[in-house]
């Protein structure tokens, strides 16, 4: 007797991916930048698409729609941009997202080193832990070599970088008591992303990480699944993670700017004008979600507070403690991030 074959139901991740495929095919078959013929005076028309990793709340999305509206009222409707948050063209896989970009399959997108380097763990550097203390270090950093350095990989992988905004600070959460010292996360279970060099880092912390996509964060920590997440402000409040998370650490352990960034292909098809056009109206993007961030960031403190929040900010003999704790770490990733990117972004006296 044949033995009947028990049939599979595919997991969601499965079927995430497959969705991410699908989407990625249609608009492949679209086409990036697509067109729709000339105006009176011989000028090319385009219709084009941007996606960002948050929600329709957050200063990423905010600021691309501003991004939008001045396409096209500058170009009086030539250009068009459409918006589309929570990664809805890659099925809210953020990497997906990201290898559209570089494939041509969409146009431009606001994402964070750390999603980029998933595809080249050299992006990762400039969020090594412990590295800067303030938003405005790092961005001091971008303005520097480092930049340069992020414009030439970026541009190996097909993205042409109009700059840099900003997550800000990633912070931690968890249900169980402030963080002060490396002892306080051991045994804890961290939400963090997929991201080699944090999971690396909270197991150097005595933790337990694991990955899970952002949407499923709630209802995980809400039914204790896990213990804690780590994410900029911005993120933590629009989630609404005050309401599953009685604790914030504010440690600025991390500092996660955005990279603004165009399909290389499509950027260099565009003549002389619309190229100065889109790298202005980017730089001014990007000044203006660098300010909505950092405004809105201690607004948004004091609402999590307000909420019922205990939040907690470490000092700075604490995070020498941290510092000394993952000095190993940075001498390990000096290798994965090389010498131009460790040059540019980790301090001599954290790897030798």
């Amino acid at each position: 007797m044949m033995e009947a074959k028990v049939p599979t139901t595919p997991t969601k991740r499965t079927m995430l991916g497959w969705c991410a495929v699908l989407v990625t095919l249609v608009l492949l078959v679209s086409g990036c930048g697509t067109n729709f013929g000339t105006t009176e005076d011989g000028k090319q028309k385009y219709r084009w698409k941007m996606t960002v990793t948050t929600g329709s709340t957050s200063t990423w999305y905010l600021a691309a729609e501003k991004f939008a509206k001045s396409l096209e009222e500058e170009t009086n409707g030539r250009i068009t941009l459409k918006v589309f948050g929570s990664e809805r063209l890659s099925a809210g896989e953020a990497t997906a997202g990201v290898e559209q970009l570089m494939d041509g399959a969409k146009d431009f997108s606001y994402n964070s080193p750390i999603i980029y380097s998933a595809v080249d763990p050299r992006f990762g550097t400039v969020t090594a832990p412990f590295i800067f203390d303030t938003v405005e270090e790092g961005q001091e950093a971008l303005a520097g070599p480092g930049g340069d350095v992020y414009a030439d990989y970026l541009s190996e992988h097909g993205v042409h970088l109009l700059g840099f905004g900003e997550s800000g600070m990633r912070q931690l959460t968890n249900t169980h008591h402030p963080i002060h010292t490396p002892e306080d996360l051991h045994g804890l279970k961290f939400r963090i992303p997929g991201f080699g060099l944090y999971t690396d880092l909270y197991r150097a912390l005595g933790s337990n990480p694991t990955t899970m996509p952002f949407g499923e964060v709630f209802t995980a920590l809400q039914q204790g699944a896990i213990d804690g997440q780590e994410n900029p402000i911005d993120v933590i409040h629009s989630a609404g993670l005050q309401e599953v998370q009685p604790y914030l650490t504010l440690w600025n352990y991390s500092y996660d700017p955005l990279v603004f960034g165009v399909n290389e292909k499509l950027f260099e098809s565009l003549d002389a004008e619309d190229q100065e056009l889109v790298s202005r109206l980017a730089e001014d993007t990007n000044e203006f979600q660098i300010k909505e961030n950092r405004d809105r960031e201690k607004e948004l403190i004091a609402e999590l507070e307000d909420s019922g929040m205990e939040v907690n900010r470490l000092t700075d003999s604490e995070k020498k403690e941290f510092r000394e704790e993952l000095k190993p770490l940075y001498a390990e990733y000096r290798e994965v991030w090389g010498e131009d990117m460790s040059e540019a972004f980790i301090p001599e006296g954290l790897v030798r």
